[in-house]
């Protein structure tokens, strides 16, 4: 599978793969999963979507334990980052009051390791707290023993000193420094909307607080109106059992109709992708077959005909002509050979973009976030020449990728190219990674219109 590190067999893990050999079922995948996982954990870094639930949980249990005391989530996590190493509250309650209750709180964490399904381990893990650092401003506690092994920093603040706070540890260095420049970040502030009006400017969402320049955009009221996961209409991007998903296509296709979306987007692996059961001509033809009948009964939501075309060693897709022609849009990613320079990485890509068949580049420096970093490209002529090939850019919306990175957004909007927020999803539950997706859409500014999965049928259809 050209696996190299846990990382990436994690990954080949979410997307079916293992399943696909002899001597490799669903229980030993599920298993060497949570393994990888739960050993990733106690590094100290997780990805967004790891952490959320086990924040938001958190936060329940301070409030019940503290009714008396303000608590708002805040830092890296509130400003939507893809990945988090430390969980922050702005509080009013007391670093003594807070250490107090964690020392009378312990809890056991059973671990148990297996091969298969012979069980070879059984570890009780007493979940314990340390400090780490403790002043009238700032507490930091570490919690050992569980899987979410991450630092907790407490923000202490008085109720007048609050919301100057929560404004302050919600924002990028770079920005925190152009607004202090400008304005007042005395105490007493009700909320931050008072901030922002006694600065007499649009309120910026703490997912826009990284650039400075949107300082100067709320000035004139010129914020975007940023994309919100109600807003995506379709999947885009998704496979079936006809390559290494999990459901079959009527299933999916059900699925999504059922989520009230408006079209599904079946893009199997291509024929080069042997390791993930990739279609080949004659079995394209028989999918094309079984589209067809599908939508005949699921009219008005309909599946449209596409595939994930691996990009080859000399920048080729991997199917004549006729074959790509056949196909309502298609997407050209890079899964083999990863090992690149960049004069390498960006002929394949340039290439790629250049063939007439390509619809979406699909995430474009295969990075996996904590676990593989991606081929070097050059961002820039990548999307210079997705605006002059008119090909849209893919915002892998699965977690682990997120790719292209956020950052680079703000310059494709203005070459005027399409971003789509797309799951990749191998199995029905991946449709709602389109959340991720727009969660770090939104730091970058993306509007529906400039979003692919939020056209309408209608416009898609046209598109």
């Amino acid at each position: 599978l050209e696996i190299e590190t846990l990382g990436e067999l994690l990954y080949a893990c979410n997307e079916n793969r293992l399943t696909l050999y002899k001597g490799f079922g669903e229980k030993t995948q599920k298993n060497i999963k949570e393994s990888i996982e739960f050993y990733m954990g106690n590094q100290g870094s997780y990805l967004y979507a790891e952490v959320i639930q086990h924040a938001e949980r958190t936060q329940q249990l301070l409030e019940r334990a503290f009714p008396d005391d303000q608590w708002i989530l805040t830092g890296d996590l509130r400003r939507q980052l893809e990945t988090i190493d430390k969980l922050e509250w702005v509080t009013t309650a007391s670093a003594e009051k807070i250490i107090q209750r964690l020392e009378n709180t312990r809890t056991q964490d059973i671990t148990v390791t297996t091969i298969g399904s012979k069980e070879i381990d059984r570890t009780v893990n007493e979940q314990h707290f340390e400090v780490l650092h403790s002043s009238p401003e700032l507490l930091e506690i570490s919690a050992r023993g569980t899987a979410q092994n991450i630092l907790f920093r407490f923000h202490l603040s008085t109720k007048e000193s609050f919301y100057s706070n929560l404004f302050r540890t919600s924002c990028s260095p770079e920005f925190l420094e152009a607004w202090t420049k400008e304005h007042s970040l005395a105490p007493s502030f009700e909320s931050e909307e008072a901030i922002f009006a006694a600065a007499g400017i649009q309120p910026i969402p703490a997912f826009l607080r990284e650039d400075a320049s949107r300082i100067a955009e709320a000035k004139q009221q010129q914020l975007p109106q940023v994309i919100q996961p109600e807003d995506i209409k379709g999947i885009i991007h998704c496979h079936s059992n006809w390559s290494d998903g999990v459901h079959t296509l009527e299933f999916m296709a059900q699925s999504a109709k059922s989520q009230n979306l408006q079209y599904l987007v079946i893009s199997d692996h291509s024929k080069t992708a042997f390791y993930a059961n990739g279609l080949n001509e004659e079995r394209i033809a028989a999918q094309h077959k079984q589209v067809d009948e599908l939508n005949a009964r699921l009219a008005p939501f309909r599946i449209y005909k596409s595939i994930e075309s691996d990009i080859l060693n000399d920048g080729s897709l991997d199917y004549a002509d006729e074959i790509l022609a056949s196909f309502d849009l298609v997407i050209a990613s890079i899964h083999s050979n990863l090992k690149m320079t960049e004069e390498k990485a960006m002929m394949r890509l340039l290439k790629a973009i250049e063939n007439p068949y390509t619809s979406i580049l699909g995430h474009m420096t295969g990075r996996l976030l904590l676990s593989r970093n991606g081929y070097p490209v050059d961002h820039k002529k990548i999307i210079d020449a997705c605006a002059a090939n008119n090909v849209v850019i893919e915002l892998n919306a699965h977690p682990r990728r997120l790719d292209i990175d956020w950052r680079w957004i703000g310059y494709a909007l203005e070459r005027n190219v399409l971003i789509s927020i797309d799951p990749d999803a191998h199995a029905i539950e991946g449709f709602a990674d389109c959340r991720y997706g727009v969660l770090v859409a939104q730091k970058a500014g993306l509007t529906p219109q400039q979003n692919l999965s939020s056209f309408s049928l209608e416009a898609f259809d046209t598109f």
